[in-house]
């Protein structure tokens, strides 16, 4: 399904970005990043953010591919409050190879990531929000079936959030991505096994 950039608006814009085609096609700038303090002590809140607003519960789900070349490119979906509030997940590129990422960020980052195989173009990514909880899952263009990647806490009270498109180069500008699809909707399913 094509991408419907209307009613979205950027956080930190990109010096190039352009509707082509239904998908959106990006470069980063320089040095940027979502993180705060964890172990690196920099506080980060310079990346690429396309959103919308949304509240309540929801499902989010993008797919993209990526020139993925220096430490920290990255790419997903992100859910986002404020600067010490959101979470984003998809493909990392660390020790030479694509890792699903994702972070959670209340107050203080966090990060876990695990090495995917290398026999994709096309990655797809979903989030669900259902309380406290965000449902983190992935499948490529070569392995159809969803995936839990993780469940994270995240605070309940939070109402009004962004969601939407992020990408990231914290080592490098010229990123490019390409993402091919986004949505965000009802709960499409309150079932994680």
């Amino acid at each position: 399904m094509p991408i419907d950039l209307s009613g979205m608006q950027w956080l930190n814009p990109p010096p190039e970005a352009r509707e082509a085609e239904g998908r959106l096609v990006a470069r980063s700038g320089s040095e940027t990043d979502f993180w705060q303090g964890t172990y690196y002590g920099f506080h980060r809140d310079s990346g690429h953010f396309l959103h919308r607003s949304r509240s309540g519960d929801f499902t989010a789900e993008t797919s993209f591919v990526g020139r993925y070349e220096a430490l920290y490119d990255q790419a997903g979906l992100m859910i986002r409050h404020d600067e010490t509030h959101w979470m984003k997940c998809g493909i990392e590129f660390t020790d030479g190879a694509r890792h699903f990422s994702v972070v959670v960020t209340n107050g203080h980052s966090d990060w876990s990531a695990f090495r995917l195989a290398d026999n994709f173009e096309e990655i797809f990514v979903r989030v669900t929000r259902m309380g406290d909880a965000l449902f983190i899952q992935y499948r490529t263009d070569r392995q159809p079936e969803w995936r839990m990647a993780r469940l994270a806490y995240f605070p309940p009270d939070i109402a009004d959030l962004s969601v939407g498109m992020t990408f990231c180069s914290p080592q490098r500008e010229g990123f490019e991505v390409e993402f091919r699809s986004f949505s965000l909707t009802d709960v499409k399913s309150r079932d994680i096994h």
